[in-house]
């Protein structure tokens, strides 16, 4: 397993739309790209962190081309609604307790 965690700089005021959009697009792939899901978190200064797993590397990296054109909407509201995205984290899972 594949794990990626992200950073986003939400605009302020723009919070429930980043929330929106980042849903529609975890749920878009999961659907369509292999994506195995995602938890978003949001600490105490307001920085959004989402930690994403995947089954393997190489379904991340061709997850994008995947996707089909109406999730186009939710790419753009993410970017519209945050000031950029960072790739903290890239890494493979080597023991995994966490219970769901």
């Amino acid at each position: 397993m594949h794990a990626i965690i992200y950073k986003f700089n939400v605009i302020e005021g723009h919070e429930n739309d980043f929330e929106i959009a980042w849903k529609k697009l975890t749920e878009a792939f999961m659907t369509y790209s292999g994506g195995l899901g995602s938890r978003l978190h949001k600490d105490s200064e307001g920085t959004y962190i989402a930690y994403a797993q995947w089954p393997d590397r190489e379904t991340w990296e061709k997850a994008g081309s995947k996707l089909p054109e109406n999730t186009e909407k939710w790419i753009n509201a993410m970017k519209d609604s945050s000031e950029g995205t960072e790739i903290l984290y890239q890494m493979d899972v080597m023991n995994d307790l966490l219970k769901i």
